[in-house]
């Protein structure tokens, strides 16, 4: 069988030192309430060699130590009920393991990625952007007094922490100047703003000007208050609009979140003011699915509103990234961890660069994708022009 199978490949990597990792995804209704992913490595205890499971559940981690024997036992009773799909990484092989909903199984091996190094230290330091103990994280209520992140807290928390690796690719990928100019337009409570400028500050060593967009007086007062009592003297916000904001120079364009046509606001500026790196996370995708009228052979798929609308994100946010081409960047779609904020959680990533392509190719297939879908014109074209 192939669980067996897969069972005593796992044995027989612990037992020769060459397990890296496992991990348990696609859970039942049988699993704990709230678990998402189990994450397994083997980890070198006082007591000798274990295997620590790592339960992610929604809002909490819960790692539990086990011996070989008891392991096995755990994976037999877990596999094909409560989690359908398992990934074991070895030192010279990778494996995976599937289950059908009529429960047969299938394993899979390829030979090893290379991509995961064996760590088996118990208090093994992860990398971390962000010191959980900054006042600020305690003010904005992502922490305790104790600099704890609070339970309720744990998504926020990865959020940021996964927005700051994104941050720290694009600038491993394109530096900047370390007086870096910075508009994050839409901050909301500051969150990622916050933690943007304490990133670049205390890891990068750079001397940033961030400046925060937000409408609503009361939240800009908050960060502003905030910002000085944490002395962060090159962050401050402003109370205006997207459209009415335009700085002397701009590196870096920040837009998480900005409703329908404000993200083509606040790309529209970063490409005017030719930033080197911009950063979007669209939501609210309203014009294009309001003009839209397919005329190919995608229209009869969607005469049902939800194809209809995720057809008209896709759209939206496709020809936002080739707009973007066509004025000299190069850029990334990717799916981004979802806020409580919204359920939308794709990421346009855009780095200027310094030979740009010629713009006619990818004018024309925006013009074709225009004319299928029977668009007479997307936002961010108008405040192009």
């Amino acid at each position: 069988m192939s669980l067996d199978r897969f069972l005593q490949h796992f044995q027989a990597a612990f037992q020769a030192g060459q397990l890296l990792k496992c991990t348990l995804s696609k859970t039942t209704s049988a699993a704990a309430s709230g678990l998402k992913n189990i994450y397994i490595r083997p980890v070198t205890l006082k007591s000798g060699l274990k295997v620590a499971f790592n339960y992610r559940y929604a809002t909490r981690d819960e790692v539990k130590n086990y011996s070989l024997e008891e392991a096995l036992e755990i994976l037999k009773a877990l596999l094909g009920t409560a989690f359908l799909n398992a990934e074991m990484f070895t030192a010279e092989r990778d494996f995976s393991l599937r289950f059908e909903k009529d429960g047969t199984a299938r394993m899979t091996d390829k030979k090893s990625s290379g991509a995961v190094s064996l760590e088996t230290g118990h208090d093994r330091e992860k990398k971390r952007l962000l010191d959980p103990s900054a006042p600020w994280l305690h003010t904005l209520g992502i922490t305790s007094a104790k600099g704890e992140v609070l339970a309720a807290a744990q998504d926020k928390w990865r959020q940021i922490n996964k927005y700051l690796e994104t941050i720290e690719s694009l600038l491993r990928q394109h530096a900047l100047p370390p007086d870096v100019r910075i508009a994050d337009m839409g901050s909301g409570k500051g969150y990622l703003t916050f933690a943007l400028y304490d990133f670049l500050v205390s890891r990068m060593g750079m001397q940033p000007q961030i400046t925060g967009i937000e409408l609503r007086p009361a939240l800009v007062e908050f960060c502003n208050k905030t910002a000085r009592e944490n002395a962060f003297e090159g962050l401050h916000f402003v109370a205006t609009d997207i459209n009415d904001y335009q700085p002397e120079r701009l590196d870096m364009l920040i837009a998480l979140h900005a409703c329908d046509t404000a993200t083509d606001l606040a790309l529209a500026t970063g490409i005017q003011q030719k930033a080197q790196i911009i950063v979007a996370a669209p939501c609210c995708h309203k014009q294009i699915r309001r003009d839209m009228e397919t005329r190919n052979e995608m229209a009869p798929l969607l005469r049902f509103g939800i194809l209809e609308e995720r057809q008209a994100e896709i759209l939206t946010d496709g020809i936002r990234a080739l707009l973007l081409e066509s004025r000299g960047y190069k850029t990334h779609v990717f799916e981004f961890i979802s806020t409580e904020h919204t359920a939308k959680n794709v990421m346009i990533t855009a780095i200027a660069e310094k030979k740009p392509k010629p713009a006619e190719p990818v004018l024309e297939k925006i013009a074709a994708l225009k004319a299928g879908f029977g668009i007479p014109e997307h936002y961010l074209e108008r405040l192009l022009r």
